[in-house]
């Protein structure tokens, strides 16, 4: 999923995510739709994060709207979300999750800590050094952090038909291009999170996990998620016009609705004792 800010993560340190608030920011000045469009995350990686932590006491980095947190909060889990942005922390506490609003970096767990530390297409704007030090700080021995992203893995017939569209809407922003290439797109991603943590020296047990499932769109229901991908709601609002107007076209070359394959990447590890 095009949930990066344009360029090339990892190439100079201005062009991580992390150094790009803006962006993060920009999430929040439409929550609702954010929170009614966003794909959700399966119940496969619930079921497998909890079954593999020493117990149920969540900590959620980076809580949005809620979506991952009240998933794992569905499942018996006691969960706490921080999350910078006020406007979506604030639209979480309604839909029922407890959360403090700071960065995970400034945060203060005022001595609590957890088994289990979630982060649902967040840890990319996460200081991969500082954020793995507060996650050791905040996990009990044995504890476990669960990284996960939606990645898109869309058949050639879809890939091919909002690639096009990218690459003549926005020729200048390869990364859009890139985002239906499958799991392999989150590749920079990863590894960035998994060297933060492993330079901590706190954690060992490496392992990736990759969960696959579909969900059908319709042409409204695509076009509706479109402006919250990563940078998307920064673009010009004619190139932004311009971009819709192309993808649904190319919706409609698909019958007007079609399947979008997701495969789930999931880092997680354990905190040593």
């Amino acid at each position: 999923m095009p949930t990066l800010p344009p360029g090339r993560p990892g190439r100079l340190a201005g062009n991580e995510p992390h150094t790009q608030r803006n962006v993060a920011q920009s999430y929040g000045a439409d929550v609702e739709r954010y929170d009614r469009t966003r794909p959700r995350y399966p119940d496969a990686l619930v079921r497998r994060v909890v079954a593999a932590g020493p117990g149920r006491d969540v900590l959620d980095v980076g809580a949005g709207t809620g979506i991952a947190g009240l998933a794992f909060q569905a499942a018996g889990c006691t969960v706490l979300g921080v999350e910078p942005d006020p406007r979506m922390a604030a639209f979480a506490r309604r839909k029922g999750l407890e959360v403090e609003v700071a960065t995970f970096e400034d945060w203060d767990p005022a001595g609590r800590t957890f088994d289990v530390l979630i982060a649902g297409t967040a840890w990319h704007w996460v200081d991969p050094v500082a954020g793995a030090a507060a996650a050791a700080r905040t996990l009990r021995p044995g504890g476990r952090p669960a990284l996960f992203w939606n990645a898109f893995d869309p058949v050639p017939e879809v890939a091919d038909a909002f690639g096009a569209v990218y690459a003549r809407v926005l020729p200048d922003s390869p990364v859009y291009q890139r985002a239906m290439a499958g799991p392999a797109s989150h590749a920079s991603v990863l590894d960035r999170a998994s060297d933060g943590l492993r330079r901590s020296g706190a954690f060992g047990g490496f392992e990736q996990w990759h969960i696959g499932w579909d969900r059908h769109y319709t042409r409204e229901e695509w076009l509706d998620q479109v402006p919250t991908f990563g940078g998307h709601g920064q673009l010009p609002p004619g190139r932004l016009e311009a971009l819709l107007d192309g993808i649904g076209d190319a919706v409609d070359s698909l019958g007007g609705a079609f399947t979008m394959h997701y495969t789930t990447l999931v880092l997680t590890c354990v905190r040593a004792s």
